[in-house]
């Protein structure tokens, strides 16, 4: 069967790949051989995290994308398939988070967040999906969230966009299994991300509740997602689709 989890050979874009888990996930599949599209809109951060995939002896790609925008999505996507002359892993992690009770929030900002989060992994996907196809397979992973089994007052239009990226996943996972690619989502719980650093300032008391409910004893690492990425982007997973996988050190697991 050879090495299950021996990514040489393979392409794979990650939005948001510039930092946090996508960077995260990012170094997973640049461990496992994969040459890595780092997809985002800060060009600095992106050849940051260029330079360091290069380091692991692979080879990396920064392309810049809004991907709440149709036509930068195809641009992307078309940069990957003509650097390598194919694509076989997206992974779908941009996003971003308005904290805000249901009634602070405008139409504006609730559109933004579905934007980001949500119609990003659509537009992203079926804009894939066509160069999968062709391969004979692929791997596509979106990027959930607790949010996406619990609610909270905090975070209306994020748990929104989270609990979309669970069914979008099922239903994408079902359509294109005739055509061998898997379509998986990874469920983070609290890891310490840019984004969660924020949080713990906005948010009293938060450190201490993520660290009273996550039996682990700890906030997540960005490195804590290498393994789920390269086994998601992997022959190892090839039985595997539609699932929505909590990665959370066990907070989602208790009381």
């Amino acid at each position: 069967m050879g090495n299950l989890f021996d990514l040489h050979g393979r392409v794979a874009i990650v939005t948001g790949g510039n930092g946090g888990i996508g960077l995260g996930m990012a170094r997973g599949l640049a461990g496992a051989g994969a040459s890595v599209v780092v997809a985002a809109r800060n060009a600095e951060k992106s050849g940051a995290a260029v330079l360091e995939l290069q380091s692991l002896g692979v080879e990396a790609l920064a392309v810049g994308v809004d991907v709440t925008d149709e036509k930068s999505v195809q641009a992307m996507v078309d940069a990957a398939v003509a650097w390598r002359g194919r694509l076989d892993i997206l992974v779908n992690n941009a996003g971003i988070n308005i904290r805000k009770p249901a009634q602070d929030l405008s139409l504006d900002e609730w559109r933004r967040v579905l934007d980001a989060n949500l119609t990003s992994a659509f537009l992203c996907s079926r804009s894939a999906y066509p160069h999968m196809q062709r391969a004979g397979g692929g791997k596509i992973v979106n990027i959930g969230s607790m949010l996406s089994i619990f609610g909270a007052s905090f975070g209306p239009v994020y748990g929104a966009s989270k609990g979309g990226i669970v069914q979008l996943t099922k239903s994408l996972a079902v359509t294109w299994a005739p055509d061998n690619i898997q379509v998986n989502a990874v469920l983070p719980g609290w890891v310490d991300t840019e984004l969660t650093r924020r949080g713990r300032t906005e948010i009293p008391g938060l450190d201490q509740k993520v660290l009273a409910g996550t039996p682990a004893g700890r906030w997540g690492h960005i490195d804590d997602f290498a393994g789920i990425a390269v086994f998601l982007a992997s022959a190892a997973s090839g039985f595997l689709t539609g699932a929505a996988i909590p990665l959370d050190g066990g907070y989602s697991t208790q009381l």
